[in-house]
């Protein structure tokens, strides 16, 4: 670990809802409703910027989530929800995920800047294409595109997007001529504070990594290994370099799962509480969407086998996020547990996201090695249970990072794109 990087670690929180766990929603602090009630909204987005965390993001729901694997099945418009929260904050970036597969770009041009004007400059737009097949029936569509045709899609859109959005700030009209889109005219939405919204990117694949690395402002990574977080990382880098940006341009934030308490057991037995009161088949049912393949015709006693390691790796492999596959690819390599080994040591170690068991302290050890190590600008914080999980960070976890000198003590910037760059000042 080296100890000669300076700026700042760069800190969001990934709002799955109530938790990231299954059973978050047993928590005797929420009510049946908590997912579709105002006030719980504007605590969350209250409770990060107590902790002057950078921003708050969301991802999108283009179709009901099964439940059986997706432990927060149903879900506002994340646009929506940040609306919410930006009349009763005033600081922390507001990040928002949205397909460029299903939507169209002049709307999403116009929601987003919309966003990010009565924010006051603190919107982020999280690309995605979209690969599950039930969303597609809700757009019209028969199914879903192959990814080389989503990817070649996302390009077009994206240049589409800021295009209109510069239209905003010059007046000048968009005429644009392409494989998947024609346009004549300009957006009328006035120009944020930050100019446009900040553009985040959370595929894990070569073409995903080279548009993270020629448009984004950040990435929405899933890292198993600091190795693996490495390599990744000067990837997005290198690719900036050869679209003639600053690699520190592009700000690479992984997930990361976490579960704490005042002792490394106590945070054991709060993961393992919470598991446990969540459907015994989840674990497999997660994973197998994860690789694109059905854990539950293996044995469970036995290692992975090989063909299904190696699609892991293939990028023609139609199932799961290339992302997390390579991420959980390169964790299985490394322990080789069996497949029940494996989803034990997932409580613990995370899965396609990295995962954290542990004491605020151990924590900030963990983001001190991997920042310090070049593996990542930051991360995005996934708790088991986000209402006291969000509390923790807030009160015990972010007083730490300040008095390693690792986070700023007060809001220095008041835009998305201002709180990126000045973490590396």
């Amino acid at each position: 670990m080296s100890t000669s990087r300076t700026g700042r670690v760069i800190l969001g929180v990934n709002v799955l809802v109530l938790g990231y766990l299954p059973a978050a929603w047993q928590s005797r602090r929420l009510h049946p409703e908590s997912f579709i009630d105002p006030a719980y909204w504007h605590r969350i987005g209250r409770l990060a910027e107590r902790a002057t965390l950078d921003a708050v993001f969301l991802a999108d729901a283009p179709a009901l989530g099964d439940p059986t694997y997706d432990a927060n099945a149903g879900r506002f418009d994340p646009t929506v929800v940040w609306s919410h929260v930006a009349a009763a904050t005033e600081r922390v970036g507001l990040i928002a995920t949205a397909s460029t597969t299903l939507n169209d770009p002049f709307e999403l041009a116009q929601r987003f800047l919309s966003l990010d004007h009565l924010s006051g400059g603190r919107a982020g737009w999280n690309i995605v294409t979209t690969r599950h097949g039930t969303a597609a029936a809700n757009f019209g569509l028969p199914e879903i595109p192959e990814r080389e045709n989503r990817y070649a899609r996302a390009a077009e859109f994206v240049d589409l997007v800021l295009a209109l959005w510069d239209s905003a700030r010059t007046g000048e009209e968009v005429h644009h001529r392409g494989e998947f889109f024609e346009f004549d005219g300009r957006l009328r939405v006035p120009p944020s504070r930050q100019g446009r919204p900040a553009l985040l990117q959370a595929g894990g694949s070569a073409q995903g990594r080279a548009l993270a690395g020629r448009r984004a402002d950040a990435v929405f990574a899933a890292e198993l290994t600091k190795e693996g977080a490495i390599r990744h990382y000067n990837e997005v880098k290198r690719h900036a370099v050869e679209a003639g940006r600053n690699p520190d341009s592009v700000k690479i934030l992984p997930g990361l799962l976490v579960s704490l308490g005042s002792t490394e057991e106590e945070a054991r037995r709060r993961s393992d509480e919470l598991h446990d009161l969540g459907p015994a088949s989840y674990s497999v049912q997660w994973l197998s969407q994860a690789i694109g393949y059905d854990v539950s015709k293996l044995d469970l006693d036995d290692k992975f086998p090989e063909e299904v390691l190696a699609a892991m790796l293939d990028p023609r492999h139609p199932g799961g996020s290339i992302g997390f596959r390579q991420s959980i690819h390169e964790r299985i390599r490394k322990t080789n547990p069996t497949i029940r080994e494996y989803l034990r040591e997932t409580r613990y170690t995370g899965s396609g996201h990295g995962g954290f068991v542990g004491t605020p302290e151990q924590l900030v050890d963990h983001i001190e090695d991997w920042w310090r190590s070049g593996a990542v600008d930051g991360f995005n914080l996934q708790p088991d249970l986000l209402d006291d999980g969000l509390e923790v960070i807030a009160d015990e976890v972010v007083p730490l990072l300040r008095k390693r000198g690792l986070f700023r003590h007060e809001y220095e910037t008041d835009t998305l794109r201002g709180h990126l760059r000045a973490a590396s000042a």
